[in-house]
């Protein structure tokens, strides 16, 4: 009986194998490109997590995706170009984060599918239709900016409360950052505090920022998120020490360069979450249906060596809240 079974089993397999063979898609290689404002170091977390991302859903760089990383280095001009060479490699997909790579892909390129990655305002930067109904060749992941950077400042005013004059540097050259702080501004004023707006388009202006900061006596720093900040963050960080101003910025980059504090989205699970919208793309979706995401993952780090350096005790109910404390 067990050879009969076992002559049964190896009939019906053999039978099945060309069927099973023949259902087989055959192997295709994607291609994908990378656009990114910063460098291949500015945010070391992001590419292999996005990496980790693909592996999980069976993307494997080099055997069925070749991935094409074009990173500007913090320089918002070189941005089109490089969108425009990964629309001559004829890509089947673009990322581009954040807010300024995914305006040079969708300028560059009305057919190819884009995923956006943490860009404030798609709407209002004329992106996408909708958050529920993109409509167009681009999806992925956005956020309030403004609703970040205020939470942001509650947890600088909850360190420090006595301080009253608070900082606040953008980069006009990021589309995003306009919007964002006219929301923290109504913030500010919940919170009773005073904002100085300064501006670093460049890096050669940032200690021009420091010295109208400690002109005007401001007690502490807020930093909106830009490429071109994360690419100076060992710089602003030192700056920020140097002039006496406990400073709070967006990602745990600057954090991990000697800034005190961090607040914003998880960019390891951005980045995991965009290979989510990849993987459906490249197995047929269209972008215009698959609806943009919110994070849902925050992260708050502190730099004890950097609070101690400043003279600053950091509330025990703070510490036990922060994700991760740096000592």
């Amino acid at each position: 009986m067990r050879r009969i079974g076992l002559a049964v089993v190896l009939a019906v397999s053999l039978t099945l194998a060309p069927l099973a063979a023949e259902a087989q898609p055959p192997g295709k290689v994607y291609r994908m490109g990378y656009l990114y404002s910063g460098s291949a170091t500015s945010s070391p977390r992001a590419p292999e997590a996005f990496r980790e991302g693909l592996r999980e859903l069976g993307w494997v760089e080099g055997r069925n995706i070749v991935i094409d990383y074009r990173f500007a280095e913090g320089r918002f001009d070189r941005l089109p170009d490089l969108a425009a060479e990964l629309v001559r490699l004829k890509v089947n997909v673009i990322v581009a984060w954040p807010t300024p790579p995914a305006i040079a892909a969708k300028n560059a390129t009305g057919t190819i599918p884009i995923v956006m990655i943490g860009v404030g305002y798609p709407i209002e930067l004329g992106l996408i239709a909708s958050l529920a109904r993109p409509g167009r060749n681009v999806t992925g992941l956005s956020f309030n900016v403004g609703e970040e950077i205020g939470k942001g400042l509650e947890l600088l005013k909850e360190t420090l409360p006595k301080v009253r004059r608070v900082a606040i540097l953008s980069n006009p050259a990021n589309p995003g950052h306009a919007p964002a702080v006219s929301i923290v501004k109504a913030a500010a004023r919940s919170l009773g505090l005073q904002l100085q707006l300064l501006e670093a388009r460049e890096p050669n202006q940032l200690e021009g920022a420091f010295a109208a900061m400690a002109k005007d006596r401001v007690e502490a720093l807020l930093v909106v998120t830009d490429s071109m900040f994360i690419f100076q963050r060992a710089r602003l960080a030192d700056l920020a020490v140097k002039n006496r101003l406990p400073a709070m910025f967006g990602v745990r980059e600057f954090v991990d360069a000697g800034g005190l504090m961090s607040y914003g989205v998880s960019v390891p699970d951005l980045m995991r979450r965009a290979a989510t919208f990849v993987d459906k793309i490249l197995k047929g979706a269209e972008p215009a249906d698959l609806p943009v995401e919110q994070p849902t993952k925050f992260e708050l780090v502190i730099n004890l060596k950097t609070a101690k350096a400043l003279g600053l005790t950091i509330p025990p109910s703070l510490l036990l809240r922060a994700d991760q404390v740096i000592e």
